[in-house]
């Protein structure tokens, strides 16, 4: 018997698949399994077809729309067509994240204002921009999951500029469930463990990185697309009703040390 939940019927939006290494991928074939109904939404058109031959994977149909994070207007322009195709929205995976990889490497003091205002719109501002967008759609009892890192909260060789849009993005996501609490929707984090994704190509010495997780984490190993997806599942699901305003780590429990 399954332990998954049913979700049949239930919308779920899922922004920021790259490939078929993404967490958000992960999360979305999650998804599917469950029964929800998928709305998958990428950056600009030249990622559209990628999109589409991952999309022809799964077991439901899924609804492809092109939304860009930097445009506030496209993003209101997408929910309302979210909410015309797919009706009211029972979930947001929000896995959008960016900084110049110049900025990731060196000094931190050497990134430009240029490079922290990109990085800081695209990696935390977006999620509240999605929110507030998705704010008249929302099913009753809606919950919103972004992803996040360790280096948001510790410092981590190579994540630099990184570091800082994920703690913006972590503090968001507490504001955010305060606000939205007293409309029944919740908004929670996961801070997976280095996972080898098109995002971590970006961070230098990457495999150190790996390496220490498996020899010093309590499991003795590293985490898997799947179990940070499972952790979504749960937080976007009944299951995890009575959570928000958090950052779960997924990550052996490499974060306690």
């Amino acid at each position: 018997m399954s332990i998954y939940p049913t979700l049949t019927n239930k919308t779920y939006v899922v922004m920021g698949i790259a490939n078929k290494r993404s967490i958000a991928w992960a999360i979305a074939k999650t998804l599917d399994e469950a029964g929800a109904k998928l709305v998958l939404t990428y950056a600009a058109e030249r990622f559209k077809s990628g999109l589409e031959s991952l999309a022809s994977e799964l077991k439901q149909e899924a609804i492809l729309l092109e939304c860009d994070v930097t445009n506030d207007e496209a993003i209101d322009s997408t929910f309302r067509s979210i909410h015309e195709q797919a009706g009211e929205i029972q979930g947001i995976a929000h896995s959008i994240a960016f900084a110049d990889k110049e900025a990731l490497r060196g000094e931190f003091s050497e990134m430009t204002r240029g490079q922290f205002a990109q990085a800081l719109d695209i990696s935390a501002f977006s999620l509240t921009a999605v929110v507030k967008a998705a704010k008249p759609y929302f099913a009753q009892d809606a919950s919103v999951i972004t992803l996040t890192y360790l280096g948001g909260e510790r410092v981590v060789p190579n994540y630099n500029l990184m570091g800082v849009a994920k703690a913006a993005l972590d503090s968001s996501v507490k504001y955010l469930a305060n606000e939205y609490g007293p409309h029944g929707v919740r908004v929670n984090a996961i801070s997976a463990g280095p996972i080898r994704t098109l995002s971590a190509k970006g961070v230098g010495d990457f495999n150190s990185i790996l390496s220490e997780l498996e020899q010093k984490a309590p499991l003795r190993r590293n985490v898997s697309a799947e179990e940070v997806a499972s952790t979504g599942l749960f937080l976007l699901s009944g299951m995890g009703s009575g959570v928000t305003g958090e950052v779960i780590h997924v990550d052996s429990g490499y974060h306690i040390l």
